[in-house]
């Protein structure tokens, strides 16, 4: 039984993703189809033991369109669901999944690096800034748990901010604040990605870069809130999404918006999971995500770090390629500093080195862009079956962008 046809039964309604056809943006008219549920519905003890599948307890509203994704989410009952499937701008009806945050597998507080992070070093990135590049005005999404930029690092970095509401509803006029207390996951991923220099301290791997900031996880309706930051992100004309956050396992449901930022110009670069191997998470598991595992120090991959093959023609292994995700030292909220382990904390490496590589040649395309970090990666004495192309480098991409 699907998941939308095991809700149906369960509970009379079903909360689902509805991708529009090729060519048609009619949100108003297919919003029609979803049906406001009482907050009441949402009360029983079924649902709060967690037996609904997808998304977390849907609000009482019909629907809300995503324009510059294609999509539309909401609740429907039987009736809809028939109006959705019969309707011809509609081209696809997925259930919704759940989300969550990849939570570093280890944690310690930390002090100011003096000078790089090993990270830096490791993909050889100050070579890059020898020769000028910092990812200068690229315009970089970080879908996270919002940032703190007070902190030094950061201060310069964030251009704008986004705060999505527990519904999906972007709250305007709000300053950036990071919703987590434990790990200050979102200042620490942003940081690692643009995070400028301190007094001879260097954690962002492009320093110039812009950072497009939104807070969509954790709580609420994670759906909602994560559609309505990728939709802000390409309204927003960034070229880089970092996301450390997935469904676990294999779930579809996204693939067609992830097919849509790329259309849109949008590298998705995507942690890969946590889970070790024979596991990983969508989107980073798609074919059409960068997806990103973690190595140590030592170029030794992650035992954490989340691997898997499928039975398809393309891209059949992930993680596409691994960067550094062991005791990375990067911004905490309140000005510190905090040493996380997770391919959380490899993703966003990899999503500043695509801003490097875009200022070093601002009309390259998605796929050619993906296609030079792929060039760049080694794996060493890592198992290919863990690492895939294996540990990235900025100097290699440089020159594999450079020589076509």
């Amino acid at each position: 039984m699907t998941t939308i046809a095991r809700n149906m039964s369960e509970l009379g309604f079903a909360p689902v993703i509805a991708v529009l056809a090729q060519g048609s943006n009619d949100v108003t008219t297919v919003s029609k189809h979803f049906s406001a549920q009482r907050s009441s519905q949402f009360g029983s003890a079924s649902l709060s033991e967690g037996r609904i599948s997808g998304a977390s307890r849907p609000r009482a509203e019909s629907a809300r369109g995503y324009r510059n994704l294609g999509v539309v989410y909401g609740t429907v009952d039987r009736q809809g669901l028939a109006a959705l499937r019969a309707d011809p701008h509609v081209r696809k009806v997925t259930a919704a999944p759940e989300f969550s945050l990849i939570r570093p597998v280890a944690r310690a507080a930390a002090v100011q690096p003096k000078t790089n992070t090993w990270g830096l070093e490791a993909m050889e990135v100050p070579v890059l800034w020898a020769e000028g590049l910092t990812g200068k005005d690229v315009r970089v999404a970080h879908l996270d748990t919002g940032v703190d930029a007070t902190h030094p690092a950061l201060r310069a970095a964030v251009v704008e901010f986004a705060e999505f509401d527990r519904a999906g509803r972007e709250r305007p006029g709000v300053e950036p604040y990071d919703s987590d207390a434990e790990d200050s996951h979102g200042t620490h991923t942003a940081a690692t990605i643009a995070g400028r220099p301190v007094r001879g301290s260097h954690i962002g791997v492009a320093p110039g870069a812009s950072l497009y900031s939104a807070m969509v996880i954790e709580g609420g309706d994670i759906v909602a809130r994560i559609l309505g930051g990728m939709d802000w992100a390409v309204g927003e004309r960034a070229r880089v999404l970092s996301m450390s956050l997935g469904i676990r396992g294999i779930d579809a449901s996204f693939l067609d918006i992830v097919d849509v930022l790329r259309s849109n110009g949008v590298l998705p670069v995507v942690a890969v999971g946590n889970e070790g191997p024979g596991t990983s998470r969508s989107p980073g598991n798609y074919p059409s995500a960068l997806s990103v595992g973690a190595h140590d120090e030592q170029f030794a991959v992650a035992e954490f770090s989340s691997s898997q093959r499928f039975v398809r023609r393309s891209q059949p292994l992930v993680p596409d390629v691994v960067g550094p995700g062991v005791d990375v030292v990067s911004a905490a909220s309140q000005g510190k500093y905090r040493s996380l382990s997770g391919t959380s904390m490899a993703t966003p490496h990899v999503a500043g080195l695509a801003a490097l590589l875009i200022e070093a040649r601002p009309d390259v395309t998605v796929d050619r862009l993906e296609q030079a970090i792929f060039a760049s990666a080694l794996a060493g004495q890592m198992d290919v079956e863990r690492v895939n192309r294996g540990a990235v480098n900025a100097v290699r991409a440089l020159a594999a962008l450079r020589d076509e």
